[in-house]
């Protein structure tokens, strides 16, 4: 059953013992009656969570809910208000992550934390490079990268810089060096955000692997399919606190989903500012933005797409297949060989700014690398593209920054202590939020998303969709907006889209096909 809003925290029920009678082993990792607190906001509130040798353990929650908070005080980042954590028994206190790794605990971050300069080789061994007459030894290391690499079906050249691998590519690495640690527990935290499908089940094999040698996994993600085919037992955290503890077998789908928003998912899809299934706007005259025949080499083959005033259309493709690649040179990010882009019937530069004075704007995939800016406040953030239009004389308008500043955060439900805070603290899903309100703050004739609700939760995900397709209705101007969405998973895609165009390998678009009646 769902608790009320403000209810106290259901507490966590034994799980039975394993078949034949056997106790269940004590947990490898604890913590017991957890506080942490950032400027006067709860982070998390007497939170109790363990995880036992071979087991997969999953944590969930809303954007927000402290899951964050709590891997980051297990491993060392920060220092709880009170509280302890236990690692095999005894009580640790970790100074840094780099002593919780050393303890045994290894973890995979969302945002890929390795060296984009370094070569891949470089990174998987960083801190712990083979060595030869007291210098590194490359030639072991790349010919052991490959080894390593291969087993995660990443077939690269281990001397290439890391920058230059895919999103997806750059997270196997990440994956491959936690797991090359001697760890006697691992924590993945949105390991599967950037994967497709193929890299998504290499990772599940190495989980169960893992699994088999008696190490301990937290696994933290948003989608549910996952959780159901690797963990056995699940903990749900809301507003800072846990909620229930679980055998994952004994947890049902809309339960879940329940538990973790505080409500019925059909009454988030009524008042959540969703409205993108029943969203239906009307789709004529000439293109906002038309691309003819784009041409990059090894990453765009002759893409013609075109985005009409009032309609929604899906990019849809595996990863480095192209769709991505399209929507950064419809903005100006990509530079061409070949082909145009016609806005609003005119050509124009193939410049970002060129495309924002245009009424082009873009959400862009990697949030932490091209989009947020993690030593300013939200504030600060949200109105950073829009400082040209409330500037008068070399100063800011701050009424009209307030205005749209506490519009934004009320309309896209950023969870923050105030506008103020810094951006760099909220978690992954409203940080997704402050960009999007960035952008929409821009009025624009045109938004791309790219990977819009890579790693968000449901409850958010609704609200970046509803915000995103329902915004031609808000006024003449956003009437003719075009939403245009790249994304690796099909549902959010097909279920936001007035049309689909699919990306292939050779970087092609097939002809787009209508997703709604």
């Amino acid at each position: 059953m769902v608790q009320p809003q403000g209810a106290q925290p259901v507490a966590a029920e034994p799980t039975a013992a394993p078949p034949g009678g056997s106790p269940a082993p004590a947990p490898v990792l604890e913590v017991t009656g957890l506080h942490k607190s950032f400027t006067g906001v709860h982070a998390l509130r007497d939170v109790d969570f363990a995880v036992r040798p071979g087991e997969v353990h999953a944590l969930i929650g809303e954007n927000g809910a402290g899951k964050s908070t709590l891997i980051k005080v297990m491993t060392g980042v920060y220092e709880p208000d009170e509280g302890e954590v236990r690692l095999r028994g005894e009580e640790a206190a970790f100074a840094s992550p780099l002593a919780a790794q050393e303890a045994g605990i290894s973890t995979i971050y969302q945002e890929v934390n390795l060296v984009p300069m370094m070569s891949v080789a470089r990174n998987l061994f960083l801190g712990r490079e083979p060595r030869r007459y007291g210098l590194i030894d490359s030639t072991r290391m790349k010919r052991e990268a490959r080894d390593i690499l291969r087993d995660y079906g990443v077939h690269v050249n281990p001397a290439r810089p890391l920058r230059s691998l895919g999103l997806g590519a750059q997270q196997m690495v990440a994956i491959a060096r936690a797991v090359q640690i001697d760890a006697r527990v691992v924590i993945m935290d949105e390991p599967t955000s950037s994967l497709e499908a193929r890299e998504v089940e290499t990772l599940f094999g190495v989980i169960r692997r893992l699994r088999a040698q008696g190490i301990a996994i937290v696994y933290v993600s948003h989608r549910l399919d996952e959780l159901y085919q690797v963990c056995d037992r699940v903990t749900v955290m809301r507003d800072g606190a846990v909620v229930r503890v679980d055998d994952m077998s004994a947890v049902d789908r809309i339960t879940l989903v329940s538990l973790m928003l505080g409500r019925e998912i059909g009454d988030v899809r009524k008042h959540g500012a969703t409205g993108f299934a029943d969203a239906e706007h009307q789709v004529k005259g000439a293109p906002v933005v038309a691309a003819h025949d784009l041409q990059r080499r090894h990453q765009l083959d002759g893409v013609s797409v075109d985005i009409r005033p009032g309609e929604v259309v899906g990019l849809g493709g595996l990863l480095g297949s192209g769709r991505s690649e399209t929507a950064k040179a419809i903005m100006g990010a990509l530079p061409l060989d070949g082909g145009t882009v016609e806005i609003g019937g005119a050509t124009t530069r193939r410049t970002v700014a060129a495309s924002i004075r245009a009424g082009v704007v873009m959400l862009p995939e990697d949030r932490k690398l091209e989009g947020i800016v993690p030593s300013l406040s939200v504030r600060e953030n949200i109105v950073l593209a829009a400082l040209p239009r409330i500037t008068r004389a070399g100063l800011v308008d701050r009424a009209k920054q307030d205005e749209i500043v506490d519009y934004f955060m009320k309309r896209l439900r950023i969870k923050a202590s105030g506008p103020d805070q810094r951006v760099s603290e909220l978690s992954g899903g409203n940080q997704q939020k402050v960009l999007l309100a960035r952008c929409l703050c821009l009025d624009p004739k045109a938004l791309l998303l790219d990977e819009p609700t890579r790693g968000i939760d449901v409850g958010a995900k609704a609200e970046v969709q509803g915000s995103s397709t329902s915004w031609p209705s808000r006024g003449s101007a956003c009437c003719s907006s075009r939403r245009s969405w790249t994304s690796s998973s099909r549902a959010p895609t097909a279920s936001s889209c007035s049309r689909t165009a699919a990306w292939s390998a050779s970087s092609r678009a097939t002809t787009s096909r209508r997703t709604r009646s």
